[in-house]
């Protein structure tokens, strides 16, 4: 089995909370909330056309992404990691570790023409942990360690008693289940998802007490890994971690809005902190998710800035044939997206600096400001500005085989040292 770049990882924050390192996970476990529509449409859909991807399709992006070895978490849904992780052991020579959503609770249960996600969340749980972990009930002792060990459990808090308590009260059972089979998780901790529960000024403050609160009763066997919040700006995620700095924290992406809106929220995320981004939509509604993921990880080893990397990742989506969703002016301004699955705004925002959208584009990282033409480590060689072609939308590039035994150490690289091995997975020499 090969060693896991997410246990490395966590390994250094544990030692050194600061630890320059970041976790990327690929969240392809929309199966357990939309249904028909989650692989999402087709790059073949024509005018008029309304074809999905099939969960055939949807799954061999998780084996191409899995491939590419930029992520260190695979999420699926238990019948997807069955299929890829017991029955083909996708990732048994990979460093990318494979997980589970461990429960859905009534407010992902967004079936066409539903209103379930209008009440508040209810606790439910369709997995089984024996099935993540070894394929049927009752696992015996050496079985426990062939699946997936790793989970996500959510919960969603707003603001009542009477629909708060029934949440507590089964994260207690779910905690106790996997701590006596071994089995690991993390945390996510959605906004309410009933408006008007709390006011937007209170509510990042209001999750932050609730995530410290019932975290407290727990010793460290019956803790997540890490956590997964929506997030609501630099303010809160330093406040969460200056209370505990053994918490590590992670972002959730929410749904697509712009590429500026993805790359950004994760270079932000960083400033503040956050250790660990798990992207779903926004990494399955990408016109090329390859390259996307690409210019994640090169956002997180911080090597180029989101405003640089949008205009880059025009560049290669040209270089490969691809028509953007957007222009690239309309893909380098921020815009407001949803947090929750069913796509409803929270009541608080990440705030925008004065002088609008244009002023943020402008401003939000080093190299967002205009720079002289140069090659800017991901092969559009200063051309980032150039048109893309009007061609239909192509089929994702093959996947760069990494071998593990050469996985790297990004805590002991330099800048250039990381920027190098980037250049060379990129096909760049």
């Amino acid at each position: 089995m090969a060693v896991k770049s997410l246990d490395q990882k966590l390994s250094q924050l544990s030692a050194n909370p600061d630890a320059d390192v970041f976790i990327l996970a690929d969240a392809k476990d929309a199966d357990m909330a939309f249904g028909i529509g989650s692989p999402g449409k087709s790059p073949e859909t024509h005018a008029g056309e309304a074809r999905f991807r099939s969960l055939e399709e949807y799954r061999d992006l998780m084996r191409r992404i899995t491939h590419q070895g930029l992520v260190d978490i695979m999420l699926m849904s238990v019948s997807s990691n069955y299929r890829l992780t017991l029955e083909e052991r996708l990732f048994e020579h990979s460093h990318v570790t494979p997980a589970i959503r461990a429960n859905d609770t009534t407010d992902v249960h967004l079936a066409r023409g539903s209103t379930y996600a209008r009440e508040a969340a209810r606790p439910f749980r369709t997995a089984s942990l024996d099935h993540a972990q070894c394929g049927h009930l009752d696992c015996s002792p050496d079985e426990r360690s062939l699946g997936a060990n790793l989970g996500l459990y959510s919960v969603t808090f707003n603001n009542d008693l009477n629909d708060d308590l029934p949440t507590l009260e089964a994260f207690h059972r779910f905690r106790e289940e996997a701590e006596r089979k071994g089995f690991q998780y993390f945390l996510e901790v959605f906004d309410p998802n009933v408006p008007g529960r709390i006011p937007g000024d209170v509510l990042p403050g209001y999750l932050n007490d609730m995530i410290a609160r019932m975290l407290a009763g727990v010793a460290p066997a019956g803790r997540p890994r890490f956590l997964k919040i929506v997030y609501h700006g630099r303010k809160a995620v330093e406040e969460l971690r200056n209370y505990d700095s053994s918490l590590v924290v992670g972002i959730l992406g929410g749904s697509a809005g712009t590429t500026f809106d993805a790359f950004d929220m994760l270079w932000d995320a960083k400033q503040a902190g956050a250790k660990v981004a798990l992207y779903g939509r926004k990494i399955n509604n990408a016109e090329n998710q390859l390259a996307f993921i690409q210019f994640l990880r090169l956002i997180a080893d911080g090597l180029i800035g989101p405003a640089e990397a949008v205009k880059a990742y025009h560049a290669v989506l040209a270089k490969l044939g691809i028509r953007p969703h957007r222009p690239l002016e309309q893909d380098l301004q921020r815009t407001d997206t949803a947090s929750s699955y069913a796509g409803t705004k929270t009541s608080a925002s990440v705030p925008v600096p004065s002088g609008g959208l244009t002023a943020f584009a402008s401003t939000s990282s080093p190299s967002s400001a205009p720079a002289p033409k140069k090659d800017c480590g991901c092969g559009c060689a200063g051309a980032g500005t150039c048109a893309p072609k009007p061609t239909p939308i192509a089929i994702e590039p093959a996947p760069v085989a990494v071998a593990q035994s050469t996985y790297p150490d990004f805590a002991k690289m330099s800048a250039v040292e990381r920027l190098a091995y980037h250049r060379k997975r990129l096909g760049l020499g």
